[in-house]
């Protein structure tokens, strides 16, 4: 009896041994996988899915025998709530690092306080927090392009398209862009600098111009269509310039006028997604700025992978917080 207790002690440790042995195992292996967890607004917007799909497109790439990289996306369906619940999952699951395409970039404070507490990096992209959130801890960073700048490139579009062709665009002879604005959400700051500045370009080199109507769109073709209709109902064909705030929201106003069966105006947008491309090969779509989704993928995970390796960030790091892309204006010569 005492012999068979002995055994099924032995028996025991060997299988607790066994046991101990498979976590040591597991620990080494996670010590080489790295964790980003990624905090979208909403999937459902054309440019921010593009940014995560190369995004994972690069960390597959990156992905060597000595290091795995796990990504694990969010959805946060334009709810701050939902998105802050999401980002305690995130840190619970032992993420190493956070990317966030905030829902509302006033809300910032309290993410960041939530990262600098677990000591996990942050990298905001697309959606830029406020300045004085960023300065709340040294481990928060901003990936993205500055919306005055896209603003501006829109107008540029606009200004050499009507300086070249305003026999074509001034419908009523009378030197004036009779302009409606589709806006993205309402109090963000792509699109109020983005709308402020693709108008205050036309106005600095002295055209002169007309506000038909402006309203928020909210980034999505569907209200764009909606939207744009009701101006074209309301003002007929006397609509010369369309600008959008983003590139879907410029293709919902070509659908408009083209199920309105009118001509379709002069029509800008920002992003440069490809079937923002494809409209500018076909003649619908005037231009677009390009906002860099890859290159806003290749620099979050630039910057991961010197943080994960503690490597010196020589990425053009802006005061400690800031890395910034430059837009690019795209039309029918270099679509």
């Amino acid at each position: 009896m005492k012999q068979k207790m002995k055994s099924c002690c032995f028996l025991l440790f060997l299988e607790i041994l066994i046991l101990l042995s498979g976590c040591s195992s597991n620990d080494n292996n996670s010590a080489n996988t790295l964790r980003i967890g990624v905090a979208l607004y909403t999937q459902d917007d054309t440019f921010i899915s593009s940014i995560v799909q190369n995004l994972e497109k690069l960390a597959q790439q990156n992905e060597n025998q000595n290091l795995k990289i796990n990504i694990t996306i969010m959805d946060g369906k334009s709810n701050q709530t939902t998105q802050m619940e999401q980002i305690d999952q995130l840190i619970r699951r032992g993420c190493n690092f956070l990317c966030v395409n905030i829902v509302d970039r006033t809300a910032a404070s309290v993410l960041i306080d939530k990262a600098k507490e677990a000591d996990i990096p942050v990298i905001f992209f697309n959606r830029q927090p406020v300045a004085e959130d960023m300065e709340r801890w040294e481990k928060a960073y901003y990936v993205g392009s500055k919306a005055e700048e896209g603003g501006k490139l829109q107008g540029q579009i606009v200004l050499d398209a009507w300086l070249n062709n305003k026999n074509i665009y001034d419908k009523n002879n009378d030197d004036t862009i009779q302009y409606v604005m589709l806006e993205g959400e309402p109090a963000h700051q792509d699109t109020l600098l983005r709308t402020e500045y693709s108008v205050k370009t036309l106005t600095d080199n002295d055209i002169k111009v007309e506000k038909l109507a402006s309203d928020s769109a909210n980034w999505s073709k569907s209200q764009a269509i909606n939207k744009t209709t009701e101006w074209i109902n309301q003002f007929n064909n006397n609509i010369e310039v369309v600008f959008a705030n983003n590139d879907d929201m410029a293709l919902g106003a070509i659908d408009a006028f083209t199920n309105a069966g009118l001509d379709i105006p002069l029509i800008v947008g920002v992003d440069a997604i490809p079937s923002a491309i494809d409209a500018i090969k076909n003649g619908t779509l005037c231009g677009t700025v390009k906002n860099d989704a890859y290159g806003m993928a290749s620099t979050m995970l630039d910057l991961i992978l010197k943080l994960y390796n503690d490597e010196k960030i020589d990425l053009n790091l802006q005061d400690e917080h800031y890395l910034w892309l430059q837009y690019e204006i795209i039309t029918i010569k270099n679509a």
